[in-house]
């Protein structure tokens, strides 16, 4: 792919848009008051986990009984490490790679669940990072949960070791990203202040909802993670890519909950043909990793992953980081192409930590917030602002 490009918006032709319903006020408090102070967004922050992660993923397991780390491989800039993890009774096994920059001590670390991934081996897709002196920590999800379709709920390692615990895959596997952290901090080898989270598809569904859970990652990249988690569930588009001919349409809930039914809570079923009558939508995920650092990179072309929707919800969860005084945090680039998780994407979030380490310099926010269709002609979701702090 050409490198030098500019995203445009003519790139994206919308050819249909539907919408069902105006997106939740994240700001309504469910005794009928909006949130006026930053106390009442702590109170409201927990109000909203009982949707946005409870009902949307399931109940993720309780706190760890123990956290052992054995070393299984040590060299100069890759190590792997062995993480044990969970119920004393029957601890949980997964292996964690750590790929170090040269020259650089403790470097900021990027954490990314995709091991299972091709991608995750490729060497100019790491170098982007390692070469910016940032570290990789790699895992693989699939270890703690199957993503096997067709196979059922609550398969693998996790639901072994508690019996009881009836979440879905991506809450297990998100559980992983928060065991890889408490890994990290434990071998302080990498800059607990600089934590990344990044992941693709559903591993960036994945790292979403482990960037919510934990607030040890300051900066959080899911890339192009379709229905689920950043897109939207109220509106959904059809569309034509750089003037192709082929009409593409984006990914409903209906559709996930079809083919994927064992990534999501039991009780996501209920909604699959009702978005509309969902307590919550997706501004409301991104939310709650507010004020922290929150980059999401997505594709032109990929219309799955409902870019019209992504931009909606982004706008939305906007007005919770202005009221909290970070609006600089959310950030959202397109780079032309469909989904994958490109070199250029990681550069991107390569920015977006220099830009942290070194308070800004050479930042350019041009970049973002680039469009590959007009918005102007897409009608609005929401109709409330982020009320006036008291």
């Amino acid at each position: 792919m050409n490198r030098d490009y500019v995203i445009t918006d003519d790139m994206l032709e919308i050819t249909s848009y539907t919408q069902e319903g105006k997106l939740p006020d994240p700001f309504l408090m469910e005794n009928g008051e909006r949130v006026r102070s930053l106390a009442d967004w702590e109170k409201r922050r927990k109000e909203l986990y009982k949707n946005v992660v409870e009902l949307q993923y399931g109940v993720l397991p309780p706190e760890n009984e123990v956290l052992e780390v054995e070393t299984l491989y040590f060299a100069s800039n890759s190590k792997v490490f062995k993480i044990k993890a969970g119920p004393l009774s029957h601890p949980v096994t997964f292996r964690m790679k750590l790929i170090m920059p040269a020259g650089v001590e403790k470097p900021p670390v990027i954490v990314d669940g995709d091991g299972c991934f091709n991608y995750s081996m490729d060497k100019e897709w790491l170098n982007a990072a390692l070469d910016k002196g940032i570290a990789w920590a790699l895992f693989d999800r699939t270890e703690l949960a199957h993503d096997v379709q067709g196979e059922g709920r609550c398969k693998g390692q996790l639901f072994e070791a508690y019996k009881d615990l009836k979440c879905g895959a991506l809450a297990a596997w998100a559980w992983g990203y928060l065991r890889v952290v408490d890994a990290l901090v434990k071998l302080g080898l990498t800059n607990d202040d600089c934590i990344v989270f990044s992941g693709h598809s559903r591993g960036g569904k994945t790292c979403a909802l482990a960037g919510a859970l934990d607030e040890r990652a300051a900066i959080v990249n899911p890339n192009a993670t379709c229905a689920g988690s950043m897109s939207c569930y109220r509106s959904h588009i059809t569309a034509k890519y750089e003037g192709g001919k082929q009409v593409l349409r984006s990914e409903q809930l209906s559709d996930l909950w079809r083919a994927f039914d064992f990534w999501m809570g039991e009780k996501m079923g209920e909604y699959s043909d009702r978005p509309d009558d969902l307590p919550f939508d997706c501004h409301e995920l991104k939310a709650l990793i507010a004020p922290r650092t929150l980059l999401l990179t997505e594709a032109a072309g990929d219309v799955w992953s409902n870019p019209v929707g992504c931009w909606q919800t982004t706008m939305a969860a906007k007005e919770v980081y202005s009221f909290l005084g970070k609006e600089d945090e959310l950030l959202l680039h397109f780079r032309p192409g469909n989904h994958f998780h490109d070199v250029d994407d990681v550069k991107t979030l390569v920015k977006v930590v220099e830009r942290r380490l070194n308070g800004g310099k050479n930042f350019d926010r041009n970049e973002f917030f680039r469009l590959p269709f007009k918005a102007e002609s897409i009608p609005p979701i929401f109709d409330w602002k982020a009320p006036e702090k008291k």
